[in-house]
């Protein structure tokens, strides 16, 4: 019945796209999709109408439901029969951003099949999922494929800041390629990022936590752009993104900046600064984690202004999932990292004991340092630990469920369904 379902509904887009003829924008890559495809949302509103997907439908059932403007009816065969038959109907704005992920291989090249983009954007390649493709070069090529899936003329964006990325230029030589990224090198760029952070040790609900502000230059014209309660260079790289489509897209740029000063917020579990107890603030990373998405986590809980004296700067980290054979080495490299820009480390999972092992080895305390099976023992912990002026990272891939250790130190714990990712009642 599942797979019955999934045919219906990417024929059903099909017939949709066929009908409305949207200017199709699909984003993929191991990191920053959802960040970069929420960006690219917000920037094409100050113009045009635009529909997004409701959650992260990225794959063979999500992207038609993302097309049709729908949500998934779960395990209710009834509901998927009534979405179906409203489906038929179903209206189409003139823009759509979509997300398209590639566990496996393949996946983009069906996605495409079902709504070929008229814009790719590429925004990083990580050896997430690595453990289901040949090898890594084989993922590489997978999210390159994306901007194959593009016609003739149509454009690619790419992240220049990513070698892998920034390696695919020579893959589209029938269509147009913009780069992105803080290279000077780059149509779409940033410079002079500073992230100001609260330097009085106290976080409470309802502050604003942090603020990033960037001079971004696009096709020559240089904007300032702030963005409020955002820690990290990634949300700026998403921001670049979003605004070399909405050049392609005619938006005036400085009613997209405007946007995206007001609209865009970190989205959930994705370095989503929360108040935490006690006075402390909590950056929820914990959607999901690749090593390129733990290096930028740890960046942001080092640009946090603290009192070395008494405030922490503490990584809650769970396993890095679907490594393969590189996952040894790759969990090693974090726990090397955190030496240099955490002072505690809570490392949850298998996988992260080889991290705690490096830790130690760079010289971390030991006293520093705690291991636990799971999130739950995990968020004990820090309920225990945790004071006021303490900055905590917590991430780790979604099979860890590292947002129950967020749940659990949070200030405002009855607005978890609001504020946290996977609290429905599937997931819980």
């Amino acid at each position: 019945m599942k797979e019955l379902i999934g045919k219906w509904l990417a024929n059903i887009a099909r017939e949709r796209l066929a009908v409305f003829k949207p200017t199709v924008v699909a984003v993929t890559g191991s990191v920053g999709k959802t960040s970069t495809r929420t960006a690219i949302g917000v920037a094409l509103t100050a113009a045009h109408s635009v529909r997004t997907p409701y959650k992260n439908y990225n794959n063979e059932f999500g992207v038609p439901l993302a097309i049709l403007g729908e949500q998934s009816a779960d395990k209710n065969v009834w509901e998927w029969l009534k979405l179906i038959r409203r489906a038929r109907r179903a209206t189409v704005p003139p823009y759509l951003v979509l997300e398209y992920g590639a566990d496996k291989p393949s996946d983009i090249k069906q996605l495409c099949s079902i709504a070929q983009p008229n814009i790719a954007v590429i925004t990083a390649v990580s050896p997430v999922h690595v453990a289901n493709y040949p090898s890594f070069e084989r993922l590489v090529d997978e999210k390159a494929s994306l901007g194959e899936g593009v016609p003739p003329g149509g454009l690619v964006v790419l992240n220049i800041d990513d070698p892998y990325v920034r390696g695919m230029r020579d893959k589209y030589p029938r269509r147009r390629v913009v780069f992105y990224g803080l290279s000077n090198e780059a149509h779409v760029r940033a410079s002079d990022i500073r992230v100001l952070t609260r330097a009085d040790g106290s976080f409470d609900v309802g502050d604003t936590f942090a603020e990033l502000r960037a001079n971004v230059t696009v096709h020559g014209d240089t904007y300032e752009l702030v963005l409020k309660n955002t820690v990290t260079d990634t949300a700026v790289s998403a921001c670049l993104a979003a605004l070399a489509v909405a050049f392609e897209c005619k938006v005036p740029l400085r009613d997209a900046i405007r946007m995206l000063e007001a609209k865009l917020e970190p989205v959930n579990g994705r370095l989503k600064p929360l108040a935490g107890i006690k006075g402390s603030l909590i950056l929820d990373d914990t959607y999901n984690a690749a090593p390129a998405s733990v290096v930028a986590g740890l960046a942001a809980l080092r640009s946090f202004e603290i009192n070395d004296e008494w405030d922490r700067r503490i990584a809650v980290l769970g396993d890095m999932a679907e490594l393969g054979p590189v996952s040894e080495a790759e969990h090693c490299k974090v726990g090397e990292l955190v030496a240099a820009q955490a002072d505690v480390l809570v490392a949850v999972g298998p996988q992260m004991n080889f991290a705690v092992l490096a830790a130690k080895a760079k010289g971390m305390p030991e006293e520093n340092i705690r291991w636990f099976a799971n999130a739950v023992e995990a968020g004990r912990y820090l309920d225990s630990i945790i004071k006021k002026g303490d900055v905590v990272l917590v991430k780790g891939s979604q099979s860890m469920r590292m947002e129950r250790a967020v749940k659990d130190v949070m200030a405002e714990p009855g607005r978890a369904a609001e504020l946290l990712v996977r609290q429905e009642a599937a997931w819980l």
